[in-house]
């Protein structure tokens, strides 16, 4: 159950910065070691400011056989506390490829239940 409310204490801090959540109208494929790990045509883009595009996919689009639980957490004053996973493919493990917002600030409710990859660890396309 989600807090009554739960502001993102960094736009108070920083009111120019804009986190920008919408539905990406096409499909995203990610592949880890050349393996599909993941494939959604229900993903969201994230645009904000001084970051490139991030797409958050649907936890249940995601491959839950080849997550492991990592133990990193980070913190966003924008987005919330995050959870990472790695991602197994065979024998290789990639570290903290895998992270979610589990409760989400407010402003970004939307990301609840979605999960993002790093797309300096795997190969994310967005078509």
């Amino acid at each position: 159950m989600f807090p009554e409310t739960n502001p993102a204490p960094g736009f108070a801090k920083y009111p120019d910065h804009k986190v920008k959540v919408s539905r990406y109208p096409g499909e995203v494929v990610v592949q880890a070691d050349g393996v599909e790990v993941a494939r959604s045509r229900e993903a969201l883009v994230v645009e904000e400011t001084n970051h490139e595009p991030v797409y958050y996919l649907p936890m249940e689009h995601i491959d839950q056989g080849c997550l492991r639980e990592s133990s990193r957490i980070s913190r966003c004053p924008f987005k919330g506390k995050a959870r990472y996973w790695n991602v197994r493919i065979a024998h290789h493990e990639i570290d903290n490829a895998v992270r979610a917002y589990e409760i989400p600030y407010d402003e970004v409710l939307e990301l609840a239940g979605l999960a993002t990859f790093d797309p300096h660890k795997v190969k994310v396309e967005a078509t």
